[in-house]
C-alpha cells in the first residue's frame, strides 16, 4: 500500500479564512487546501450584493459576539483593516466606503477571490476542490485524513469550514463535529444576521416598505434601516439585532428616532388643526405604515381633537413598538452562525487548540461572530493570519 501523500499543513475549507491562511502558512512549508465545493470562495462571491463588504474601518472587539469578548483582540490587533487595504493596493483592487465604515469593491467580489487564490499560489499552496473529508485522526506526528481522493497526512491541520449558515452553499457542522471529536467544547449555535418571522403573515400588507429605525434586542441597539417582508422583518437593523435576540423575547422598534413628535404636532395643531391625524403622521412615517397602525393607536379624528396626553401616548407607542417574533428564517438565509468552537479551548494568539497541538480553528467556526458590515470578513482575515503565522517552519 502506498504511503499517504504528506503536507506540512492541510487547510480544510476554501472560503475567506481558509484561503487567507494559506498565504501565511505557505511560508512555513507545503500547504494543501481542501474543499468539498466545486468552486472556492462562494460566500465571498455572493457577499455585499456581489461587491463584497470585505472589512470595516471601525473594527474593534466590541463589534463581535462571543462568550469571551476579549478573545478576538489579539488577532484583530495583529491584522487590521489597514493591512487588508495594503493587500488590495498591491493587487490594484479599487474600493469605496458606503455607510458606517463599510468597505466594498468598486468592481466585483470575484476580485477578492482571485486575489486570495493568487496569494495562496504565490505561497506555494495547492488547492483541491470536490474533495470531501470523511475522517480525521490524530497520529504521533500530526494528522491523517481520509478523503474522496485518498489518504493524506500533515503536521498541522487548520479547520476553516465555517458554520451552518446558508446550507445550499454547502455549509455544514463539520468544524463543530470535529472539535467535539477532539474533546473541545462548542458553545450553543444559532442563526445570526437573519430576518425575523411573525405568525399569520402579519406584515404582508407592508411588504417592501423600508424606513430608518432604532431596533433594540438583547441589550443591543442599532440605528439602521428596517424592511417589512411577507414573512416578517428584515433590513440591516433587524439583521443586526437578530444575533442578540433570544426566542420568546420581544424586540423594540423606535419608528421615529430622534423626533419630538408631540412638540411638532402641538405646533402644527395651531395652524393645521382641521387636518386628519393620520395625514399629519404621514409627514413623518410612510402612509402605509400609518394606516397599518391606525386602528391599534386610535388615530381617528382631526389634529385639533387630539389633546397633549393623547399625542404623548401616540408618540410613546411609535418610539417603542414592542413586537415578539415567532422565530427566524433559520440557517437557510442567515449570513452567519452565532456560537462555535469555545474560545476557552483555543489560544487567542495562534488559534491553536490548547489540548491538541497542531490543530487550529479559524473564522466562523469559532465562537466569535461579527456585526453586519464587513466585521466577519475582517475576523476571517485576522484569525487566518494568526493561525498561518503561528505554523512553525519545516525542520
Amino acid at each position: 500500500m502506498p504511503h499517504p501523500e504528506h503536507f506540512h499543513t492541510i487547510i480544510i475549507g476554501a472560503g475567506a479564512a481558509g484561503l487567507f491562511a494559506a498565504r501565511t502558512a505557505g511560508r512555513a512549508g507545503s500547504v494543501l487546501v481542501l474543499d468539498h465545493a466545486r468552486a472556492p470562495g462562494e460566500k465571498i462571491r455572493i457577499s455585499g450584493g456581489g461587491r463584497c463588504n470585505f472589512t470595516n474601518l471601525h473594527v474593534s472587539a466590541d463589534n463581535f459576539i462571543s462568550e469571551n469578548r476579549h478573545f478576538a483582540k489579539s488577532a484583530l490587533a495583529r491584522f487590521t483593516p489597514g493591512d487588508f487595504l495594503d493587500l488590495l493596493a498591491r493587487h490594484r483592487i479599487s474600493w469605496h466606503e458606503k455607510t458606517l465604515g463599510q468597505l466594498f469593491c468598486d468592481g466585483k467580489a470575484t476580485q477578492i477571490v482571485d486575489m486570495l487564490l493568487a496569494e495562496a499560489r504565490a505561497a506555494g499552496a495547492e488547492l483541491r476542490l470536490q474533495t470531501p473529508v470523511s475522517r480525521v485522526e490524530k497520529t504521533d506526528t500530526g494528522f491523517r485524513l481520509t478523503t474522496a481522493g485518498g489518504a493524506l497526512t500533515c503536521r498541522n491541520l487548520i479547520i476553516a469550514t465555517g458554520g451552518k449558515s446558508i446550507p445550499k452553499m454547502g455549509a455544514t457542522g463539520f468544524a463543530h463535529d470535529l472539535a467535539r471529536q477532539f474533546g473541545l467544547a462548542v458553545t450553543r449555535t444559532r442563526p445570526g444576521l437573519v430576518p425575523l418571522t411573525f405568525p399569520n403573515r402579519r406584515f404582508a400588507p407592508l411588504s417592501g416598505l423600508s424606513l430608518p429605525v432604532r431596533a433594540i434586542a438583547g441589550g443591543a441597539t442599532f440605528a439602521e434601516a428596517l424592511l417589512f417582508t411577507h414573512r416578517g422583518l428584515s433590513g440591516p437593523a433587524i439583521l443586526q439585532i437578530s444575533s442578540f435576540w433570544r426566542e420568546g423575547a420581544p424586540i423594540h422598534i423606535d419608528l421615529l428616532p430622534g423626533i419630538d413628535l408631540t412638540g411638532r404636532l402641538r405646533a402644527r395643531r395651531q395652524t393645521h388643526g382641521r387636518r386628519r391625524l393620520t395625514t399629519e403622521l404621514a409627514e413623518f412615517l410612510p402612509t402605509r405604515l400609518v394606516e397599518f397602525r391606525a386602528p391599534e393607536l386610535g388615530l381617528a379624528g382631526n389634529l385639533a381633537d387630539c389633546p397633549d396626553a393623547r399625542l404623548r401616548a401616540i408618540e410613546q407607542a411609535l418610539h417603542d413598538w414592542s413586537l415578539t417574533p415567532n422565530g427566524t428564517e433559520g440557517y437557510r438565509t442567515a449570513e452567519v452562525t452565532v456560537g462555535g468552537v469555545a474560545t476557552d479551548a483555543l489560544d487567542s494568539r495562534s488559534m491553536q487548540a490548547r489540548a491538541v497541538p497542531g490543530l487550529y480553528f479559524i473564522g466562523e467556526a469559532v465562537d466569535v461572530t461579527g456585526w453586519l458590515g464587513g466585521y466577519n470578513f475582517q475576523w476571517a482575515w485576522a484569525s487566518a493570519h494568526a493561525a498561518g503565522s503561528a505554523i512553525a517552519p519545516v525542520g
